[in-house]
């Protein structure tokens, strides 16, 4: 499975549960993780990665310093993980 189809198997998932979703990006920053996801006041930082693949050594930075600040940040590259880190922290 390509990311970009993980990805929109995730956000489908998210629209159908209430959960606001956007395409994250920075153009002057490079490494951000690849979603960011709402719902009932908290905030998920979300880096997709294709099944069997792993975040590149700047993308674990990134995730790190957004932890650092306070607010959930991860990587998935499974769709059931995924699914499940989202119930555990909005459902």
């Amino acid at each position: 499975m390509r990311e970009s189809t993980l990805e929109a198997k995730i956000v489908k998932y998210c629209r159908e549960n209430g959960i606001l979703t956007y395409k994250f990006s920075s153009p002057s920053h490079r490494g951000v993780p690849d979603r960011v996801m709402m719902k009932g006041g908290k905030v998920l930082f979300m880096e997709i990665k294709a099944p069997g693949k792993r975040p590149t050594n700047l993308q674990m930075h990134e995730i790190g310093n957004i932890e650092k600040s306070g607010v959930q940040a991860v990587w998935m590259n499974n769709y059931f993980d995924a699914v499940d880190y989202l119930d555990y922290l909005f459902l």
